[in-house]
């Protein structure tokens, strides 16, 4: 954390890691005086969610208002007594589709996909974290890791945690209503809100859902690839664009603009890490940087456009986080924020990733491991297709 950027009447803070936003996150928690919301993917019962429950705790002792929704597959594991313990010290607590698994025979296909994959907080509607990060320790849990999760997230004050702070209370109010009327119909036809924002806004709090909002995070990427100029840097944990994506970044690339990604070296999900390298061919010949970060997992959903523009967020640059789950990124034209982010992904790549090059990388695959990219690349489409999701051009 090396400062603050005053960007369109919001201070931003760029975090990079749970060594600098737990404790943030919980000093915050600790200064809330009437109102607190947190949504995440995974809340897990270690060491770091013992420390953001016990502030979770402490604030509903004083009388504060503390919400917590989950999703119900990535906080699966959280047990029971801790729930029934948060919600015992007056922290409310929903889930988000806990009944249905991905794995289960339902009605839909698609609907066992759609998850709550936003890691946003709001802290008396002025003060805000959007981000990559779980409530979850560090350092990978059973590996031999000595470096923690590559991530990011930011921290907000000012209009914009207003927003964010309506989009929550707006999806906590139709959770509340579907658990109520215990109904099964699909909650992503409900409008998740309007983003408002000027005619030329510098800061904008992007959202994925199934009906106002389905493509605008993948939107803001394409218009900001489109427009670059000289470089584009995209770290993401899950990488597998559509035809759409996959072009601009290689029309940017062909105009000059050098395109560089920093994607997973290490495998953490086998189907999706040989998947995306049945991409690297293509990207590869068309002068693309590929770089795999090697010390840990990379977990961080970041991008930074010609030292100008950057977004950083819970979406990735796959199926999953572009069609199907809940998504909030922040997208920033700002280049104090920009430039620190960018310095932050270069060390990253500079010190801690290996480059894949074109040469080398052709010449050391075999059969076999072509076969084993393409196949696993196939079934992942095939896994969209069959979720009931179709778009032209992905």
């Amino acid at each position: 954390m090396t400062g603050s950027h005053l960007v369109a009447g919001n201070r931003l803070t760029l975090l990079q890691n749970g060594t600098e936003f737990f404790p943030q996150l919980c000093a915050d928690i600790d200064a809330a005086q009437h109102s607190i919301y947190l949504e995440t993917y995974i809340f897990a019962a270690d060491e770091t969610g013992s420390m953001v429950a016990d502030a979770l705790r402490r604030a509903a002792a004083r009388g504060v208002v503390v919400r917590v929704l989950l999703d119900g597959f990535g906080s699966a594991e959280l047990p029971q007594r801790w729930v029934d313990g948060l919600r015992m010290a007056g922290v409310e607590v929903q889930w988000y589709r806990r009944e249905i698994s991905p794995f289960t025979l339902s009605r839909s296909r698609k609907r066992r996909l759609l998850r709550l994959h936003r890691k946003l907080a709001v802290m008396d509607g002025g003060v805000a974290f959007v981000g990559g990060i779980n409530i979850i320790d560090d350092i990978p849990e059973h590996s031999s890791f000595a470096m923690p999760r590559m991530d990011h997230a930011v921290r907000v004050q000012g209009t914009v945690a207003g927003e964010i702070h309506a989009a929550m209370r707006h999806l906590w109010g139709v959770v509340s209503w579907a658990s109520l009327r215990r109904r099964g119909k699909e909650i992503e036809r409900l409008i998740l809100g309007k983003v408002k924002h000027t005619a030329a806004p510098a800061i904008i709090f992007l959202l994925r859902d199934n009906l106002r909002h389905r493509r605008d995070i993948e939107r803001a990427y394409l218009k900001a690839i489109a427009g670059a100029q000289h470089e584009i840097i995209i770290a993401s944990a899950y990488f597998l664009p559509g035809r759409a994506f996959r072009r601009a970044l290689i029309h940017a690339a062909r105009r000059g603009v050098r395109v560089i990604l920093l994607l997973q070296g290490v495998v953490e999900y086998r189907l999706q890490h040989y998947a995306t390298h049945a991409l690297y061919d293509q990207l590869l010949a068309a002068g693309i940087e590929i770089h795999e970060y090697q010390v840990s997992y990379l977990h961080t959903k970041v991008a930074v456009v010609d030292g100008q523009w950057a977004t950083v967020g819970s979406s990735n640059i796959d199926p999953f986080s572009l069609l199907l789950a809940r998504e909030a990124n922040l997208a920033i034209l700002d280049a104090g924020f920009a430039g620190e982010l960018r310095a932050n992904l270069l060390a990253a790549i500079n010190g801690n990733a290996l480059r894949i090059r074109g040469d080398e990388y052709g010449g050391a695959r075999n059969f076999l491991s072509r076969l084993v990219a393409r196949l696993s690349y196939g079934i992942v489409r095939l896994l969209i297709g069959l979720s009931g999701y179709r778009r032209g051009g992905s």
